[in-house]
């Protein structure tokens, strides 16, 4: 008997081992910090996966660009180096102009408008990746942006000169039409470049702000709401096509929660952020009216470039979400 029940324990040991080997690891690049909302967010994207499968799919997250620079996160998933990934769609609007939507300036300034516009987006950028052999699984938009300065800034004319973190076609334009000077930096990239002075400006939420602790090198933080950019999280397409349809499922439960979480956690980081900012020694508030008059005037620009740009689809979306009013 007590053979029997040591064979029977060692079989069990044995089959353990074995699923534990089958199990299916799918590696995350992210951009962002583990602290950051989304990366945390993504953290627990992954843990649901793994309970909803048994332990037979295992996401693993690698935060702060550790495995793929955030510039190639999407390239990386779509050629399968990566089976799932996160990135700032907005940084590929060069790719396709639809991938932009996010960040029009002054067209959707709050939590509530950006969702009816992804509500009329979303499926459409759904398309376009599909299309790139990527499956979007969910996405989640940051707090509104602002502009980060070392000094105070009244009008679009104390701006010239400043060297300005761009990471999007949209924020390198912006740059231009306030006669700054863009400079392309990655999310995990911008303490360094504040340090040296490679950058001295940028555009962004509180978030970025307070995860990068940047009250080290600059000193206002002014409110301008000019947007909503989304991260979005998406799948390369052969590897999902090989999941077995359990697995499927449990993934696209899975984002659905996310989704929804990730939406009340950029809420509510929003206000969190902006307090640690100021307590951080940064000065915090609305941009005054001649500054925001004139970002409105420059965004007015940048949306007739746009428009041009991204060609009845865009103007479909826009007149679309403009309806929804």
């Amino acid at each position: 008997m007590k053979k029997l029940t040591k064979f029977l324990a060692a079989t069990a040991l044995t089959t353990v081992a074995a699923t534990a080997a089958m199990a299916d690891k799918w590696d995350m690049p992210l951009a962002y910090s583990a602290s950051n909302f989304h990366s945390e967010n993504a953290a627990q994207f992954a843990a649901c996966v793994g309970e909803k499968t048994g332990g037979a799919t295992e996401i693993v997250t690698h935060p702060s660009g550790s495995l793929f620079a955030g510039n190639d996160i999407k390239r990386a998933v779509q050629t399968g180096q990566a089976p799932i990934g996160e990135r700032l769609i907005s940084a590929h609007q060069n790719e396709n102009p639809l991938f932009g939507i996010d960040s029009i300036p002054f067209l959707a300034t709050s939590f509530d408008d950006h969702e009816k516009l992804w509500k009329v987006a979303g499926p459409k950028i759904a398309e376009v990746l599909a299309d790139q052999n990527l499956v979007y699984l969910y996405s989640v938009p940051w707090p509104p942006q602002g502009l980060y300065f070392k000094k105070p800034i009244e009008s679009v004319a104390d701006m010239k000169g400043i060297k300005f973190r761009s990471y999007s076609s949209a924020t390198a334009r912006m740059a231009e039409l306030t006669g700054m000077l863009p400079v392309q930096v990655e999310a995990a990239e911008l303490s360094q470049a504040l340090a040296t002075g490679v950058a001295e400006s940028f555009i962004s939420s509180g978030a970025t702000g307070y995860d990068r602790k940047v009250w080290e090198h600059l000193t206002h933080f002014y409110e301008v709401d000019a947007w909503l950019p989304r991260n979005i999280v998406f799948a390369n397409k052969d590897a999902w096509d090989a999941l077995d349809d359990a697995t499927k499922t449990a993934m696209t439960d899975c984002a659905a929660e996310a989704k929804t979480r990730g939406l009340q956690m950029s809420k509510d980081y929003t206000q969190f952020t902006l307090d640690g900012l100021k307590e951080g020694g940064m000065t915090v508030g609305r941009a005054g009216d001649k500054l925001v008059g004139e970002l409105k005037a420059i965004g007015e620009t940048m949306t007739a470039e746009w428009l041009e740009s991204a060609g009845d689809d865009g103007k479909a979306i826009v007149d679309a979400y403009k309806a929804m009013e």
